[in-house]
């Protein structure tokens, strides 16, 4: 069978990597695929760097739509990034009658609807394993491998610049900051680290997630979104003395009034599984009536990882080009014809009608009473406490301190009445600073 020919645009990080992988097992890939998979043409603004990767292996050029124009390409392959240019060469290449492969999760998470619905109108398919979670099988997980599941909650893991920040303010007691600097001169970190550190890179990954999972719409723009910046290595010691971790966590849940998409720092039980998940690698947690809970590890981001599921995606075009398009696994595992439509049976709720439980730290004056009139307002609020602690004053400001903190832990609420309750405590005069608020999530 004549081999699928391929154009790449974009040959970075995870485009040499796709290259390198696809031509050094090429002859396993070509026995899994059933024919040969060749990259015969790349499109990149720097051709001198994208000539000395391919050498004389591919037609190199500088302009993307010299690509989508070849009526030879049958794949293309889209690692540029953003939102802007990939947006318009994704539809042009789909207009095309082209295949389209993404890492490209950004796009996705917000112009998904629109370029799905492109590619089922012209019998093409869209594949984007790579745009969550890296080199980690977790899109077709959800897709295939869960598809008898009715899945209940999805929680990852899912940003290796942040699990690494945090990972490494654990284990050496240092403050954010100066971690970021650090991840950034080993290059987990960009020199603009926005996208990473303030949450939004994860709850691209997660809306794409909860789409598949639940069969709806990509909706980023209803997502909670809270990044790391303000944690501190307070409170992580903290919450290892509590038995927990601190985790930024992808989590997205079904639940009677609707879904819940929300990405923000989490404490998870240190006995959990995906709470020793370190450094800059990713995991998620799936969980499904009829599986029950499993987990997904490995590496989230690098040049090979990300290549290795490029080309899975690459495979799967390979085996069912030419197939009938009805009989193809659906881009958002539902079938098109029955989608809910954004916000019908199953709405993302706002984050004020999550139901959660939660840590928090208050720093309050020394003195009796302190931790009653706190624990009353909870109590009005319906709150109930699972757990406190309370430091000793010299230990918080050191000797002679009149200061101190409690911790105290809750079991579940609303977080529209943890606001409220939260901004009658913070009213105290006894209260000398904001109140430090995590969700706690068990992930039972």
């Amino acid at each position: 069978m004549k081999p699928i020919q391929v154009g790449l645009l974009g040959i970075g990080t995870v485009g040499s990597g796709t290259f390198n992988v696809l031509e050094r097992n090429q002859d396993e890939i070509r026995r899994r695929a059933g024919r040969g998979i060749e990259i015969t043409m790349v499109a990149d603004l720097d051709t001198e760097r994208a000539k000395s990767v391919v050498g004389d292996k591919a037609k190199v050029v500088g302009d993307a739509r010299e690509v989508i124009a070849n009526p030879d390409i049958d794949v293309v392959v889209e690692l540029i990034g953003g939102y802007g240019i990939a947006k318009a060469l994704v539809l042009e290449a789909i207009a095309a009658g082209k295949h389209v492969v993404t890492a490209n999760k950004a796009l996705l998470a917000v112009h998904g609807s629109e370029i799905f619905k492109a590619a089922a109108e012209k019998g093409v398919m869209v594949a984007y394993e790579a745009a969550v979670a890296g080199g980690i099988p977790i899109i077709k997980a959800l897709r295939e491998g869960l598809t008898a599941n009715s899945i209940q909650w999805v929680a990852g893991i899912i940003n290796g610049t942040t699990n690494f920040i945090l990972s490494e303010m654990r284990e050496k007691g240092l403050d954010f900051d100066v971690v970021l600097k650090e991840a950034q001169r080993l290059g987990y970190a960009e020199a603009d680290p926005t996208f990473d550190i303030e949450g939004v890179d994860a709850a691209h990954k997660a809306t794409l997630m909860s789409a598949i999972a639940f069969g709806v719409p990509v909706q980023f723009d209803k997502a909670y979104v809270e990044g790391i910046t303000k944690l501190t290595s307070t409170d992580i010691k903290y919450a290892e003395q509590l038995g927990y971790r601190i985790k930024l966590l992808g989590i997205t849940k079904r639940t009677d009034k609707g879904i819940e998409l929300r990405v923000h720092p989490s404490l998870i039980p240190a006995k959990r599984l995906i709470a020793n998940v370190e450094g800059p690698m990713n995991a998620v947690v799936v969980n499904g009536d009829a599986v029950g809970t499993t987990l997904y590890y490995g590496k989230g981001a690098g040049s090979e990882p990300t290549a290795s599921a490029v080309i899975a995606d690459l495979v799967d075009i390979a085996r069912m080009d030419g197939s009938d398009p009805a009989h193809r696994v659906p881009a958002l595992a539902f079938q098109s014809s029955t989608l809910r439509e954004a916000g019908q049976e199953l709405p993302v709720l706002p984050m004020t009608e999550v139901v959660t439980s939660y840590y928090l730290r208050i720093r309050v004056a020394d003195e009796a009473g302190v931790l009653a009139k706190i624990t009353t307002l909870l109590a009005n609020a319906g709150i109930s406490i699972d757990a406190v602690l309370q430091r000793e004053a010299d230990e918080v400001g050191g000797e002679g301190s009149t200061q101190t903190d409690l911790i105290i832990l809750t079991h579940e609420t609303r977080e529209g009445e943890m606001n409220k309750a939260l901004e009658e405590i913070q009213k105290l005069a006894t209260v000398l600073a904001p109140i430090t608020r995590i969700r706690k999530e068990e992930l039972n």
